[in-house]
């Protein structure tokens, strides 16, 4: 790839830096180029078709070359292209999406703010709970508690919250005043005789403990996704966010849910706070908000920060905070009628029905040689795999069987995800995707794994 560009994979190599990629070896073997897609499928500039099991990054929540996405975005682009939301200028669109979202969210009297990214919502989420506690007369209580593999985004904020430490490697973070806690992953960090029931005590306590030791007058919040993405697909056990979110209450630490993956239907309701019966303070949306056809994302806040902001802004003169694309139009259209496609077409009483599908077949690998622990909610999920079931061993190195198995699935029609160069697979499906399509993924994936134990069995 280091001679003369001319094909698209050498221009590609020659031009382009990519994000969660060994640039070096990107720069000597090149980039796989998708060039059209539809429905759940991708394909590639040679022809081949792909089915995509991960909605791309988790969000292709309609699958791609959805006629009414793209109408919304061409309606809105003749009527009006772009205007911003600074200085108390608004756009229509913009307005229609916030009182959609505030009538979704499980959030009385939601606030909404808009921004392009997840990684850019919960950083900005960082900066508007700092100015409502200066606001309201806190200046200490500032800390943010996040989870030991947890993925909030990849700015110097999102990714001091993010728990993951090969994302702080080298980048010198977290920054201060970012703690991180336990990852609630009962199959990794539950301790020899601890049932789930003791697990999920010993969690809440050592967050409690946390709070303590920093002083509660210095802990903020505390950050979680409901549902772990890029750390796992990690599943809490059960009362795990009810035993948090009493330790929460007892220290008046709010809870930001991040819904940046789990929201609009991932775990067959709206939102996974509903799913796993979490009552957040503020909630951050991104990915499947617009099937990811436009980049947007939104913060929801509750009546009680929208005040603090409000008051603090009063007092110092205006809230001196804003961007140039936060409630864009063609974006804010295009999310809007995405939301709606999702009402029309009942895509959660899909996701519900499919979803039995989807999970059944993971859990059906449950007994190969190679797997370790089977995890899945909604049309989200990930098989773990392992050297020794027995004792949880993980294979070394780590995460090159994880890399045969992806490689390997991508070689019979299927893209799915490794977890962090680890030996997790992911999957993440669009929404709209079939019972045949989903038999399709899994008996390639189990295709796969065959294959791999001729590689490298246990």
């Amino acid at each position: 790839m280091d001679g003369l560009p001319n094909s698209p994979a050498a221009r590609d190599a020659a031009t382009l830096v990519h994000g969660f990629t060994n640039l070096a070896a990107h720069r000597r073997d090149g980039a796989k180029i998708i060039v059209s897609g539809k429905g759940v499928y991708v394909y590639d500039d040679t022809g081949r078709p792909y089915i995509e099991a991960v909605a791309g990054m988790w969000c292709t929540s309609l699958g791609f070359g959805e006629e009414e996405l793209i109408d919304a975005a061409v309606e809105q682009m003749h009527k009006l292209p772009y205007y911003h939301t600074v200085a108390s200028k608004s756009v229509g669109p913009a307005i229609d999406l916030a009182e959609k979202l505030a009538s979704l969210v499980p959030i009385r009297n939601a606030r909404i703010y808009f921004a392009l990214s997840g990684s850019e919502a919960n950083d900005n989420l960082v900066k508007f709970i700092r100015y409502y506690n200066n606001a309201i007369g806190r200046p200490l209580k500032k800390k943010i508690i996040s989870r030991i593999n947890g993925y909030h985004g990849s700015t110097l904020g999102a990714a001091s919250m993010t728990g993951i430490p090969v994302q702080h490697r080298a980048f010198d973070l977290p920054l201060p005043g970012f703690l991180h806690t336990d990852d609630p992953h009962f199959y990794r960090n539950g301790l020899p005789g601890e049932d789930e029931a003791a697990f999920v005590a010993r969690m809440a306590g050592n967050l409690e403990a946390m709070i303590l030791a920093e002083g509660p007058d210095t802990v903020a919040a505390f950050i979680a996704e409901p549902v772990t993405g890029a750390g796992g697909v990690v599943i809490p056990p059960d009362g795990y966010f009810s035993a948090i979110q009493a330790v929460l209450a007892k220290y008046d630490v709010l809870f930001l849910a991040d819904e940046v993956i789990t929201g609009f239907g991932r775990t067959g309701r709206m939102f996974g706070c509903e799913t796993f019966g979490i009552a957040p303070d503020t909630m951050t949306m991104a990915k499947g908000l617009s099937s990811a056809y436009q980049p947007i994302a939104a913060l929801a806040l509750s009546d009680e920060i929208y005040r603090g902001l409000e008051k603090g802004s009063d007092s110092i003169g205006f809230f001196a905070h804003g961007t140039t694309y936060s409630g864009h139009p063609v974006a804010a259209a295009v999310a809007l009628r995405t939301i709606e496609i999702m009402e029309r077409r009942g895509i959660l009483a899909h996701v519900q029905k499919v979803s039995r599908r989807f999970v059944e077949r993971l859990r059906g690998f449950a007994d190969h040689p190679l797997v370790g622990e089977v995890r899945a909610v909604g049309l989200v999920g990930a098989v773990e795999l392992v050297a020794d079931k027995a004792t949880r061993a993980r294979f070394q190195p780590l995460g090159a069987v994880g890399k045969f198995v992806r490689e390997r699935c991508e070689d019979l029609g299927v893209i799915t995800r490794q977890i962090s160069a680890s030996d997790t697979i992911a999957f993440s499906p669009p929404l709209i995707i079939t019972e045949a399509e989903i038999d399709e993924v899994f008996d390639v994936f189990g295709r796969a794994l065959d294959d791999a134990m001729a590689v490298r069995p246990v």
